[in-house]
């Protein structure tokens, strides 16, 4: 491995863990309350989030391409590292907003130009083959940077609901050095001449590709599906009847499926072929869906971790799709679309999929969920069907 790859990987690494390794999340709750805020003021602290990154996703992926990865992901944490220094000494709901915008907005400059560092840095070295792997690799990371976090801020918590919060700015400002110490790749030339509307005219372009649009579709698909069913996993618990002292073992324990998985998904793809990991992803987080809406228990609990493992194995894998089929100088748009894709998908059936809990009940939210998944992400994926049928059939008329 050539020094400048372990350089980049080595940071990306530290990048992804900055973003993960989140200390807030088991007591975010209570910190907010203790600030005085209702869950109404909760909700839209977080509605607040949503907007900001859906609206700076394709721009801050737009930035990536033309300004260079490097200097959004510094960017990005630079932001990052700034919300929760203002978290940490704020008081209410107004400063609090402040501070979710500007996580955000940072959230936005790193996700795409991340994955879009990683695949050009491997492709500037002919080895773009192993970006599933390397991804998977660090998706894993991640997980399991987040699973440890969900321990260590309860524990944080017991001495003060604020202290996460300042032990939170010292993780998020790792991604500062470590952007600084990124190597921008050489496929990538970055042109800060090209405007916007040229920008939006190649991403035009590149979406008459079918086979782009099929897997930014999948992989969308698969995105919102994902941040759906982890939406349903607190109610899933309550009503299987788990302690809630149980909870955040049992959240850390998916957490880690998630990021065992994602290690070996470059293998599964490779076993697979690209057809056959297309159906076993679409068709068994579906099934996933329909296990957990057909069983809540506690010993149900098991489907979910069918989910998360499979989950763990389908984002690398939709991810290279994406890159195979995308240019390096809108690499980042692509895959910031991607984000904001999944954000919007979630914005419009999140709160339907909510009435169908209340009104009938957490199966049947599971169920239409599942459906919704299987019927949108089949229909997604049939260039990318047709289009490895092509090549089976060429490959067998070869001499």
């Amino acid at each position: 491995m050539s020094a400048n790859i372990r350089v980049n990987i080595i940071n990306l690494y530290l990048i992804k863990f900055s973003k993960w390794f989140n200390l807030i999340m088991p007591v975010i709750v209570l910190f907010y309350q203790d600030n005085g805020l209702s869950m109404q003021d909760i909700f839209w602290l977080k509605s607040i989030y949503s907007v900001a990154i859906v609206v700076m996703e394709i721009p801050s992926g737009y930035l990536a391409d033309v300004w260079g990865r490097k200097k959004t992901l510094l960017l990005g944490g630079i932001l990052g590292a700034s919300g929760f220094a203002l978290y940490s000494f704020s008081f209410g709901f107004l400063a609090f907003a402040i501070a979710e915008i500007i996580l955000g907005i940072g959230h936005s400059f790193v996700s795409g130009a991340d994955s879009a560092m990683l695949y050009d840095t491997l492709k500037s070295s002919n080895r773009n083959q192993e970006y599933i792997k390397q991804e998977g690799w660090i998706t894993s990371a991640g997980n399991f940077a987040e699973a440890i976090a969900g321990v260590c801020g309860g524990l944080l918590a017991t001495l003060s609901l604020r202290l996460p919060f300042y032990v939170q700015f010292g993780v998020a400002a790792v991604a500062i050095p470590a952007a600084l110490f990124l190597r921008e790749p050489k496929t990538h030339a970055v042109n800060t001449k090209k405007k916007f509307s040229s920008i939006l005219r190649t991403v035009k372009q590149t979406f008459c590709h079918r086979q782009l649009r099929s897997a930014l579709m999948v992989s969308s698909f698969t995105g919102t599906a994902s941040l759906t069913f982890a939406w349903f996993v607190q109610p899933y618990f309550q009503e299987a009847g788990l302690p809630i002292s149980l909870f955040g073992v049992m959240w850390t324990l998916l957490n880690l499926s998630v990021g065992v998985s994602s290690m070996f998904s470059y293998k599964a793809e490779r076993l697979l072929g690209q057809r056959n990991s297309l159906l076993v992803i679409i068709i068994g987080l579906s099934l996933g869906y329909f296990l957990a809406a057909w069983e809540v228990s506690l010993a149900g609990i098991g489907m979910l971790f069918f989910f998360y493992t499979l989950r763990g194995i389908a984002h690398p894998i939709l991810k290279d799709y994406i890159n195979r089929y995308t240019q390096s100088d809108v690499r980042a748009t692509i895959l910031s679309l991607r984000n904001f894709v999944i954000r919007i998908n979630f914005a419009i059936i999140g709160p339907l999929l909510g009435y169908f809990t209340d009104r009938f009940s957490l199966r049947v939210a599971l169920l239409v969920a599942g459906l919704g998944y299987l019927l949108s992400g089949l229909a997604g994926m049939l260039p990318l069907w047709r289009e490895s049928i092509k090549e089976k059939d060429k490959a067998h008329r070869m001499p």
